[in-house]
């Protein structure tokens, strides 16, 4: 009975963790064209996938906060908490992008404090911010999403979502690492190769990922 009493609670943080990560994945996709539409005046469409309106370093960034900040009850704490974590993150995605594709969505070289460029103190104070509002305002209605997790319609959901976002996950990671194959030269090895390239030609995927950047060309501007 122990067993399954903690089975079941393992499944619970499962669902709960993967919306948290949805949520916050379209959180980050609202907030990133609000962003643009305050600072550049223009309406600003940025995907982290190749389907869905997701960013996922704020999914992943909402589940962190829901494992380390959900333990901390002071908002100074919190606050600290959240610009070490989200610097860590930011600088991490940035690298493994940049190792995987060849490519880096954001470079903050020009800001005071920068690391690498990956991230800096300004940015960092942002995820501070948001880790207080998250702390104060979002915990709360996560912890009511407890009641709602073991209805059957829930569950069901929750596989079907979980299908679609790994099959686009998958397929974002293939199609980015395919395309700088052909930045490279390298011709397709086989018939994924060949699918990748006829339905996520360089057109489709510059026009989904508009503000992805060469580092090559940007150090060979400075």
């Amino acid at each position: 009975m122990k067993k399954d009493k903690k089975i079941a609670k393992i499944i619970n943080l499962i669902i709960k963790i993967f919306w948290i990560f949805v949520l916050g994945s379209v959180f980050g996709f609202f907030a990133e064209m609000i962003y643009g539409i305050v600072y550049t005046r223009t309406i600003v469409i940025r995907q982290g996938l190749v389907y869905g309106p997701f960013i996922q370093v704020y999914g992943m960034g909402a589940v962190a906060y829901y494992l380390l900040i959900r333990k901390i009850q002071d908002p100074k704490k919190a606050f600290c908490a959240g610009m070490v974590m989200g610097g860590i993150l930011e600088y991490v995605c940035s690298f493994m992008q940049e190792i995987l594709f060849g490519t880096i969505s954001w470079d903050y070289s020009d800001l005071f404090m920068n690391f690498n460029g990956r991230t800096s103190i300004l940015y960092c104070f942002y995820w501070g911010i948001i880790a207080v509002v998250f702390l104060k305002a979002v915990y709360p209605l996560i912890k009511k999403m407890d009641k709602y997790i073991e209805k059957k319609r829930v569950r069901i959901a929750t596989v079907i979502f979980m299908i679609f976002m790994t099959v686009d996950i998958v397929l974002s990671c293939m199609a980015g690492v395919r395309q700088d194959e052909r930045h490279n030269n390298i011709p397709p090895k086989n018939s994924i190769d060949e699918f990748l390239d006829n339905n996520f030609p360089d057109e489709f995927l510059d026009r989904v990922y508009d503000n992805k950047k060469d580092p090559k060309q940007l150090n060979n501007v400075e």
